[in-house]
């Protein structure tokens, strides 16, 4: 990209590969080059699993790259980023400091004296708009009043550039729509310290919104698969558009798959990555889709509006509609199959024998697990055993989460049952399986 911009940081070839408890190595990011310029704020953006916030992380200096190489103002990062600060999703404050006891520790920490910190830590407090509130404790707070002492203790230190790690995801929507539009406005104006912003972001409306680059990462390992330049000028409207254009567009970069996985499909394997998607949170999308104006055809960015979805809430069941062959994905549209209508206009246990079919065809994990029970003569086998398989796939952290999606799957299509006290699964004695019938 041509600028005159300077050049605050940057990642060369970044890569970071993680050791999982078993040994086995887990490559979260691959290839990263990316650029943070003076004036600017930068959005990275992408499914779960594209390792957003371990980039934030590598490029403030909070985790070292396995290789490549992180550079601010053209000198290497070996540590904590000297002139960075960050803002976590979390609020992370003690409950036992007053609101400017939590925004003077990072200056403490400094060695800066008392009366300085006082000074620095009430500008601050008042820049964020809680002049007033200096005595008070974090349980005396709103959600988004303990989200600007987090920005005030952040920006105390007079950093030059910010990073921002889904900020706003753990408030409310007209909080979290307040709290942006006064960072722009603060930004906008040259009140705050900052040359730059570095936002990670799961919400695609707020990536338009405020970002003038936006970077979108593939998964498993996180690459970056587009780069795209937001022109819109200030304020930014949704109902623009040239906005709902872009929307549009990063939806069809998130629903579009990379060329090779279309070339070269291959089999599922036992150690697919289920996606977490609980079955009423995915009927209630077919049926939407189905409802709506044109029949079992949808728009996305107009489906996660109106059912308050963002990215790491919607493609969780997109994946898994995909999976189980009851809707497909294309260009940023989700239209039902056959199979998608069928199990829409059936009734519960309808329903419940088409996703049985779906698991039994599509879903090696759980085709596994009911054959596995068919065969022992007592119906029964502990949880562990198809962990300990699953372990040779991935960590157990994950096996954990793939298991239990496959569980909570196969007891709502009745292929077997699941005793939580015990980890025991079991042949299900309610209802014939497919499979038997």
């Amino acid at each position: 990209m041509q600028s005159n911009r300077k050049t605050l940081l940057e990642a060369r070839n970044l890569t970071k590969t993680f050791t999982t408890p078993e040994g086995k190595p887990f490559t979260v990011l691959e290839g990263i080059h990316l650029e943070l310029q003076e004036g600017e704020i930068v959005a990275l953006l992408g499914r779960s699993g594209s390792g957003k916030s371990t980039l934030l992380r590598c490029l403030s200096g909070l985790l070292r790259p396995s290789a490549g190489e992180v550079r601010y103002r053209g000198q290497p990062v070996q540590g904590p980023m000297p002139g960075m600060a960050m803002v976590f999703q979390s609020f992370a404050l003690f409950p036992w400091l007053t609101v400017q006891q939590n925004v003077e520790l990072g200056l403490e920490a400094m060695g800066i004296p008392a009366p300085q910190r006082r000074q620095k830590a009430l500008e601050a407090i008042d820049l964020v708009g809680l002049d007033g509130f200096e005595k008070a404790f974090p349980k005396e707070l709103s959600g988004g009043m303990r989200q600007r002492v987090g920005f005030a203790r952040a920006l105390v230190t007079q950093p030059e550039v910010l990073f921002m790690d889904e900020p706003m995801s753990a408030l409310d929507v007209l909080t979290a729509e307040t709290l942006r539009l006064e960072l722009l406005n603060l930004w906008q104006s040259g009140r705050l310290p900052l040359k730059g912003i570095l936002l990670v972001t799961h919400n695609i409306e707020e990536a338009v919104l405020l970002a003038d680059r936006i970077l979108v990462l593939s998964s498993n390992p996180g690459r970056i698969r587009a780069e795209i330049a937001v022109t819109l000028g200030h304020p930014r409207e949704r109902e623009d558009p040239a906005f709902q254009e872009l929307v549009e567009e990063i939806y069809r970069i998130l629903t579009t798959r990379p060329a090779p996985e279309r070339a070269t499909p291959e089999p599922l394997t036992l150690g697919h990555r289920l996606p977490q998607a609980p079955v009423g949170a995915l009927a209630g999308l077919l049926e939407r889709v189905a409802e709506g104006p044109d029949y079992g055809k949808e728009d996305l960015p107009r489906l996660a509006e109106e059912m308050h979805l963002e990215v790491d809430d919607l493609f969780p069941l997109l994946d898994a509609a995909e999976l189980l062959g009851l809707a497909v994905l294309q260009a940023g549209d989700i239209q039902l199959t056959a199979e998608g209508q069928r199990f829409v206009k059936a009734g519960l246990e309808g329903r419940k024998r088409i996703f049985a079919e779906r698991l039994l065809q599509q879903v090696p994990l759980v085709g596994h697990i009911h054959r596995v029970l068919n065969t022992r003569p007592t119906g029964r086998a502990p949880e562990e055993r198809f962990l300990r398989e699953l372990e040779d796939y991935m960590s157990t952290e994950d096996a954990e989460k793939v298991l239990a999606t496959a569980i909570d799957w196969g007891r709502y299509a009745e292929l077997f049952e699941y005793d939580y006290n015990t980890g025991l699964l079991s042949r299900s004695e309610e209802v014939a399986s497919p499979a038997a019938s």
